[in-house]
């Protein structure tokens, strides 16, 4: 089992990633470690990794168009509008303030996908106002981590259409059609999860005032009324109805790619953004999501390599023998193997394609469900966004909440985020996977 090319490749690649190689470069340099351990040449192993990242392609495309579609959002300045008028009708205890961010923080995902775009619009204005109310910043990090990981997990427009069809799309390559069960009445247990560690991170872990210093922000280059005020204007009003009929065009035929293209035109038509600067959104997008959409068609690649090398047939043999007929035990083990490939990559999207390879045809062994094996690998491909110091889903709120430079981003996000997310996630999964 040691010298198993599927186990020795997964390990160079997480490996890898631990040691701060770029996500990227880590998953074509274990690609073809995993080739050449199972015999295939060099040539072959390459060949197979560009022939496969073509089954992410309309991922990526998705990726892209919807990055185009936040960067005009965000230009146009409506997102700003929202969330000013939002912050300034915050009021109540901290506790109130914290449930509204978490709220707040889901459209990001849904709604108007503008991802962690909003977080330097929205957080640095109400720093003062967490620090009057002796808000803790960790549990502030918990709620916007949950908006930015339970919205796509749950519901599926935006990035969780994204994501759910990401799901099926790879669990079918691996030879499992789920027909029509839909993946959001599976993925609803994940969300629970993720609930309950909210409630217990706001409500008793942090729920205890916490002092901050309000003169340190001069120092780090912050001042609390540094945002000038917006006021709404036309270009606002077509950007939210760009943004609206995105999503009732993704509801209506599943189609992310149209929704942005139907909002992009919208905005255009409306003057929200000039036909001129369209070129310039499009850019824009690819800056803000050209990456994660590169990795996506290069894990494709890669999970084609895990298949080909014949390492996950053996790789079943010896789990099955080793933990028998107990789907208890099979279930720890593919969430702890998730979190081990998640926490490395630290992207949930990334990892899906590489997970469902291992995962379908070990679920099909032991006689998991199909839904069982969707909460499996959406519940392990969800750990990688919470807790891994290289998410943008923890990278995003210390970068809001750190501008005056008292919020640490392992400490105050990172080990938060994790203990209240991805342990509920984890116990959640395995009980779940078994009874399903």
């Amino acid at each position: 089992m040691l010298t198993n090319p599927v186990l020795i490749s997964v390990v160079v690649m997480v490996g890898l990633s631990l040691f701060k190689l770029n996500v990227l470069l880590a998953l074509i340099v274990a690609a073809i470690v995993g080739g050449l351990t199972a015999g295939m040449s060099l040539i072959d192993t390459m060949e197979t990794l560009i022939g496969g990242m073509g089954g992410n392609a309309e991922t990526a495309l998705n990726y892209i168009l919807l990055g185009a579609l936040a960067a005009a959002i965000h230009k146009t300045g409506a997102a700003k509008i929202i969330t000013q008028k939002l912050s300034k009708s915050m009021k109540g205890t901290g506790k109130t303030l914290v449930f509204i961010i978490a709220f707040i923080s889901m459209f990001s995902q849904n709604l108007i996908p503008v991802h962690i775009a909003f977080i330097p619009i929205l957080i640095p204005p109400l720093i003062a106002v967490m620090n009057k109310l002796k808000i803790d910043r960790r549990a502030v990090a918990t709620a916007l981590t949950f908006g930015l990981k339970a919205a796509y997990i749950t519901i599926p427009v935006g990035y969780g259409l994204i994501f759910h069809n990401l799901i099926r799309d790879e669990m079918a390559l691996s030879g499992m059609d789920i027909g029509d069960i839909e993946i959001w009445q599976i993925l609803w247990i994940p969300g629970l999860a993720m609930l309950v560690g909210l409630l217990i991170a706001v409500l008793i872990t942090y729920r205890k005032p916490r002092e901050y210093d309000d003169e340190t922000g001069t120092r780090f280059g912050y001042k609390e009324q540094e945002t000038e005020e917006v006021v709404l204007n036309k270009s606002h009003i077509f950007a939210l109805i760009g943004a609206v009929s995105a999503l009732v065009v993704q509801l209506a035929v599943g189609s992310l790619v149209l929704g942005a293209l139907l909002g992009l035109a919208i905005m255009i038509v409306g003057g929200a953004i000039k036909w001129t600067n369209l070129d310039g959104m499009v850019k824009d997008g690819i800056k803000m999501m050209g990456f994660i959409a590169f990795v996506m068609l290069v894990a494709s690649g890669y999970g084609d390599v895990i298949r080909e090398t014949g390492g996950v047939e053996t790789l079943v043999e010896s789990v099955t023998g080793i933990i028998g007929d107990s789907q208890l035990l099979a279930a720890t083990g593919m969430i702890v193997l998730g979190l081990f490939i998640t926490m490395g990559i630290g992207t949930s999207f990334g990892t899906i394609p590489i997970i469902a390879a291992i995962y379908v045809p070990l679920t099909f062994e032991l006689g998991f469900s199909p839904a069982a094996t969707i909460l499996l690998i959406g519940s392990a491909a969800a750990l990688g966004d919470a807790g891994s110091p290289a998410s943008d889903s923890t990278l995003g709120p210390t970068a809001g909440l750190n501008v005056d430079g008292q919020h640490d981003h392992i400490w105050d996000t990172c080990v938060p985020t994790f203990s209240h997310f991805d342990i509920p996630i984890m116990i959640f999964g395995i009980i779940g996977a078994v009874i399903l």
